[in-house]
């Protein structure tokens, strides 16, 4: 498996900007402190893109697609076809975070890493299928290493793409039937936790379907107890092609010193892997939201992560971190374009 890459060092933060940028929110026309989580959201942008006046225009967005063997122990509320369905609403500009994109300017790619049905070419999908999904974890590792070890390598890429293209902020999003039990159990294995406790609806479970999740997760995990030692091995066993993506972007884009934006559960629990690979990639995110998954308060509390939303949303597709652009946006146009006292001619704090 070629992971060499994994272990590639992390890019510093520049800490000359977050010190420049501290000292601007010192000499604005406001008390400090006044505009609460902008102020620190401008000087972590600082940090992170090494500028006292950090842009936040530029937007990548790469929605990574791959089903999920375990669907077959009726895990999810939807048939898996809809995952495909999902990719062409996506292609269509019918989906929300298609929506999103274009509201916001950003360029918008899904990368269709295995889902069981084929798709058609179509444009603005990438077509780097592993396998049609996943084998069923319940029964199965999940995926070979080699199959993990292309996945991350599509994170990789998509992370080098939005690079190359100068994007001020990546977004990861994901789409695939099935993959909330994936990240739970992930989760399971990372935190050491209860499937009882981090199991959710995902698409819309009732409680009868919940605890059945619960118990596939359970058991899934007694199965392959044994190797779940590694955050790698965990990826394999009891993962999903597009977490395993979100991963590997997560790496390349902090070994890269691009800022990423991190979305609701899944892909927080893909940052999670990501950091448990490499520490210090956690410097390099920022958190979008909590959604209402019950898992991801405690996935954030392991990664000590404040997202700056909590508006119940948990849809996924990379549609939270979208939301909450449009606040790293204003933090930055605050930052850069207010006076200072002096420039103002009012008068500072005594």
């Amino acid at each position: 498996m070629n992971t060499n890459w994994l272990a590639q060092p992390c890019a510093v933060l520049n800490e000359s900007s977050r010190t420049a940028a501290l000292a601007r929110q010192e000499q604005l026309t406001k008390p400090l402190g006044s505009l609460g989580k902008l102020e620190a959201i401008a000087v972590q942008l600082s940090a992170l893109q090494g500028t006292a006046k950090p842009q936040m225009e530029r937007l990548h967005i790469s929605i990574f697609a791959a089903d999920h063997g375990v669907a077959a122990e009726g895990v999810s509320a939807f048939p898996q076809a809809v995952t495909v369905e999902m990719v062409k609403n996506f292609a269509r500009g019918g989906a929300a975070i298609s929506v999103l994109a274009k509201h916001l300017n950003a360029t918008l790619e899904v990368i269709n890493l295995g889902t069981v049905l084929p798709v058609e070419p179509l444009a603005k999908v990438r077509d780097e299928r592993i396998a049609a999904g996943t084998a069923n974890f319940a029964q199965d590792p999940a995926m070979t290493e080699e199959q993990l070890a292309q996945a991350m390598q599509a994170g990789q890429a998509a992370a080098l793409r939005a690079k190359q293209d100068g994007a001020h902020l990546f977004i990861g999003g994901e789409m695939g039937i099935a993959n909330t039990t994936s990240a739970s159990a992930i989760a399971c294995a990372l935190l050491q936790e209860s499937p009882q406790l981090l199991a959710g609806p995902g698409t819309g479970l009732d409680s009868k379907g919940v605890a059945h999740k619960a118990a596939v997760i359970q058991r899934a995990l007694d199965l392959h107890r044994a190797n779940l030692a590694q955050p790698l091995d965990v990826l394999r066993h009891v993962g999903g092609f597009e977490i395993a993506a979100l991963a590997g972007a997560y790496l390349a884009a902090a070994q890269n010193g691009m800022a990423v934006l991190v979305d609701g559960f899944i892909s927080t629990v893909a940052a999670l892997t990501a950091v448990r690979i490499q520490p210090d990639v956690r410097n390099w995110l920022l958190f979008a939201h909590t959604s209402a998954e019950p898992g991801h308060q405690r996935v954030l509390t392991a990664l000590d992560a404040q997202p700056m939303l909590q508006i119940g949303m948990r849809l996924g597709e990379g549609s939270g971190a979208a939301t909450a652009v449009p606040l790293l946006q204003l933090a930055c146009a605050l930052h850069n374009n207010m006076a200072t006292f002096a420039e103002a001619q009012v008068s500072g704090k005594l």
